[in-house]
């Protein structure tokens, strides 16, 4: 059953209560697009869509696929990390593997599977990474279901920048017909309660961002 918008926001109100954040720290509210996002190194990311995303033609290629409000209505992710590391963690990984990459936008879902799965459909090496905004990320494959995966990273919280760089590099080698070991992650029981409702706002306002009759588009990565 659907909880409504009121009864979310106070549970939500209580959870950050109990956690010390202040609510007006999360926007909730504004409809006003902020369009960069910030290193820890001070540069700046700007992201373009640049038209309609087109299959890849070549085989050593990974696609990055980014939700709706990424690096745009949202810059960092559920712990704070801007939106320009995590991405530029991600190429570099990619990079590093001799594997080109490039990064599109899908519209029509906030959901890291769908999204991780409609990029892996465009890419030449049928490999790609999905991301939310709150920080969720997924390594899919084209011949799989959308809720199946090559790797899954569902706790946004425990997700530091050298997990997303080593996200990039296994990405990489799968699409050059390597096995990679699964990357390492951590296991922390507690960040799901703690982070339950923060997650569900943030996924709640990405949602607000979806357009179901938009293609994907390709994106131009900028950092200035």
């Amino acid at each position: 059953m659907a909880m409504d918008k009121e009864k979310l926001r106070s549970i939500i109100s209580e959870v950050l209560s109990e956690l010390d954040i202040d609510e007006k720290t999360i926007n909730t509210t504004s409809s006003s697009p902020v369009i960069t996002s910030k290193t820890a190194d001070s540069n700046t990311l700007k992201l373009t869509d640049t038209g309609d995303a087109t299959p890849g033609t070549i085989t050593d290629e990974v696609v990055i696929g980014i939700t709706p409000a990424f690096g745009v209505y949202q810059t960092e992710t559920i712990i704070g990390i801007p939106h320009a590391s995590v991405l530029r963690e991600i190429m570099a990984g990619i990079e590093e593997e001799g594997v080109k990459c490039r990064v599109i936008r899908v519209y029509r879902t906030a959901d890291v599977a769908f999204t991780g799965h409609d990029a892996a459909k465009l890419s030449g090496s049928g490999i790609a990474i999905g991301i939310q905004s709150k920080g969720t990320s997924v390594i899919h494959q084209k011949d799989l279901t959308p809720l199946a995966n090559l790797e899954l990273f569902p706790q946004a919280p425990i997700i530091d920048l050298p997990t997303y760089r080593q996200i990039g590099k296994n990405a990489a080698q799968y699409a050059k017909g390597e096995s990679p070991d699964p990357v390492p992650v951590k296991n922390d029981q507690m960040a799901r309660p703690k982070y339950q409702a923060i997650s569900a706002l943030l996924h709640n306002k990405e949602a607000e961002h979806q357009d179901l009759k938009k293609k994907p588009q390709a994106v131009k990565v900028e950092y200035i």
